[in-house]
């Protein structure tokens, strides 16, 4: 049973507060109290949110389409027909790859394009499938189903491989020692690309060829 002098006692305490609360001069410490309140929990869902964008877009180019596997393979892939950091109008996609390579955190690829080619690969055609000892390679590739190899011990096969979509455009970077390949396994569309080297290759004795004997 609760004790009289006691409940008599905590309404004498609170008798004070109580008739200050009911006066009109008490509405404007309410309404701070409140908007302090309002204050605290839209920071804390602010701190929140940013903290789980931070996490989600961490070593990946903003707004890039990264599966799994392209970590692994130095490569950061774009949508050719949405809006994005290759694609900021209607006009079609336009790109700096050594900038665009750099930006995305990849590592080992051209510092710059001492040497540049540009080329196709058909239906069922291969480029690469070698090793360049003297220099590091950027690589814009685009147009059809194409399969990128990048060689990576950290895999337990010795490579990483993904495949890029017809409507899109991959940025791909093969560091010097690294052997690498392009296969293009569309039935109907060719592959394009164009590869950027840091330094001229004047023989082929710095280059190793048909690394992969599967391809």
């Amino acid at each position: 049973m609760a004790n009289p002098r006691r409940i008599v006692t905590e309404n004498t305490r609170l008798s004070p507060l109580i008739n200050l609360l009911k006066k009109p001069q008490a509405f404007p410490l309410l309404l701070f109290f409140f908007l302090f309140l309002t204050w605290i929990t839209l920071r804390l869902q602010h701190s929140s949110h940013l903290s789980s964008h931070t996490k989600k877009s961490h070593h990946h180019h903003p707004d890039s389409e990264v599966v799994d596997e392209d970590d692994k393979a130095n490569l950061v892939r774009f949508g050719s027909t949405s809006i994005s950091p290759i694609r900021k109008d209607d006009r079609g996609w336009l790109l700096d790859p050594v900038t665009l390579a750099r930006d995305s955190q990849l590592h080992g690829g051209a510092a710059s394009c001492v040497s540049i080619h540009v080329g196709e690969i058909k239906p069922g055609g291969l480029r690469g499938n070698h090793r360049h000892h003297t220099c590091n390679e950027t690589f814009v590739i685009w147009g059809a189903k194409t399969r990128f190899r990048l060689e990576n011990h950290n895999v337990e096969k010795g490579y990483a491989e993904v495949l890029i979509g017809e409507d899109e455009v991959a940025v791909a970077v093969s560091p010097s020692g690294t052997a690498h390949a392009i296969v293009n396994v569309d039935p109907v569309r060719s592959t394009f690309l164009i590869g950027c080297q840091d330094s001229n290759l004047h023989n082929s004795s710095s280059s190793d060829y048909k690394i992969w004997k599967d391809l």
